[in-house]
């Protein structure tokens, strides 16, 4: 049952054109960073890592907050439950935020002559994914039915961003953006990152399904 509420998350999400707005921001925010000459590989990535984090948010709120409560409790009883519906919303996320991370590494590598080795490709996959997985994490916990009104979901993902995700020592998002400037960059600092990050998600996606939506 998982995939198909994959499919009609993701159907509706691409229906509502509720996405356009924070794709669009996140292409507007790499487009000074990539447009021109961006530089050798992979110290730019490190922008693009912090820029993702809170569009993932952003995303990741949209998603969770596509479906009104009375809709979602329908689809809850169709579904078998909360956990099925919420793990569903969740892998929505997830495909969508690896939809911004191709964006981000494929635009310097064909806008570029840059050479970029497989050793720094998998380091800016390691990287997004663990900022998207991380926004998407803090969104589902600042959207519908954990925190109710658009004012706070933006109030607390914001405050939640700006205290995480510019601590270069913290993981996963500081630390990540933070690897991919060291020499060398360390593969498994990065993986630990991506694993932690995708922990993190999971267990907020375990909280989510725990709440009855009022």
């Amino acid at each position: 049952m998982t995939w198909p509420l994959v499919r009609y998350y993701s159907a509706d999400l691409l229906r509502s054109q509720r996405f356009l707005l924070p794709f669009l921001l996140y292409g507007m925010l790499l487009a000074p960073l990539f447009g021109g000459d961006p530089g050798p590989p992979p110290g730019t990535w490190a922008a693009s890592v912090l820029a993702l984090y809170p569009v993932s948010v952003w995303l990741a709120v949209t998603v969770a907050n596509t479906e009104d409560p009375v809709q979602r409790q329908v689809t809850i009883a169709a579904a078998g439950g909360r956990g099925r519906v919420t793990t569903g919303i969740l892998l929505t996320c997830l495909l969508a935020d690896l939809v911004l991370v191709a964006l981000a590494l494929g635009w310097p590598v064909l806008a570029t002559a840059y050479e970029y080795p497989p050793h720094l490709l998998a380091a800016g996959v390691l990287a997004h994914f663990a900022a998207g997985a991380t926004g998407t994490a803090v969104g589902l916990l600042c959207a519908r039915p954990v925190v109710h009104g658009i004012g706070w979901s933006a109030v607390l993902g914001a405050t939640v961003v700006a205290a995480t995700g510019f601590q270069r020592w913290l993981p996963p998002v500081g630390e990540a953006a933070r690897t991919l400037v060291d020499t060398p960059v360390s593969l498994s600092t990065l993986g630990f990152d991506a694993g932690l990050a995708l922990a993190l998600a999971v267990a907020a996606a375990v909280v989510v399904s725990r709440v009855r939506a009022t």
